[in-house]
């Protein structure tokens, strides 16, 4: 694992969230956790029957501040839609996942570049509620490429944050399973 240039210990536990998969079937999955539709449009994750997080798929998010009664378009010019995001209540932290998978040069390049902008975007939307926001790139193996270095190094400048291919639980604050 690399995350913003740093090498791996956290991949020793297997807690991690595989590209692969989405965040809820991933947190549903390991010791202790349950996740439940709620009638809002989001999911609630629970650990050990505890409430823990909430994960909001692309317009859940949306869902969610109409709950808590902040108009986005008051706000935001245009919608954002995450790939996937996760409010953590331990730490009041609002984590923005987006999720980059390439097998050939493309578009993706280039929108990697916008994370600053989305994370303020973010901030902004989420201010009235006083959370904290995180934006996380998860990126498959192909932007390892050395031409990538001088982006990774640019989303790290910024305040955000990339991993390859999975994200240990424990960059979220969440509580991680004892294993056998």
């Amino acid at each position: 694992m690399k995350a913003n240039g740093i090498g791996g210990a956290n991949t020793k536990t297997g807690l991690v969230f595989e590209g692969k998969t989405d965040l809820r079937t991933f947190l549903c999955s390991q010791p202790g956790y349950s996740c439940e539709d709620n009638k809002q449009g989001w999911v609630t994750v629970l650990y050990k029957g505890e409430d823990v997080a909430f994960i909001f798929k692309k317009t859940a998010l949306y869902k969610f501040l109409e709950y808590r009664g902040i108009d986005w378009r008051s706000i935001l010019s245009k919608r954002l839609l995450p790939d996937d995001s996760i409010y953590v209540v331990i730490n009041n932290t609002f984590f923005i996942i987006e999720c980059k998978f390439q097998q050939v040069a493309g578009s993706v390049d280039e929108k990697l570049q916008t994370c600053d902008f989305k994370k303020k975007q973010y901030k902004k939307l989420l201010a009235q509620l006083n959370m904290e926001v995180e934006y996380i790139y998860l990126l498959s193996d192909w932007f390892k490429q050395p031409c990538y270095q001088d982006v990774l190094d640019y989303i790290v400048s910024v305040g955000c944050s990339y991993y390859f291919e999975y994200i240990p639980l424990q960059k979220f604050g969440l509580p991680v399973p004892k294993y056998n």
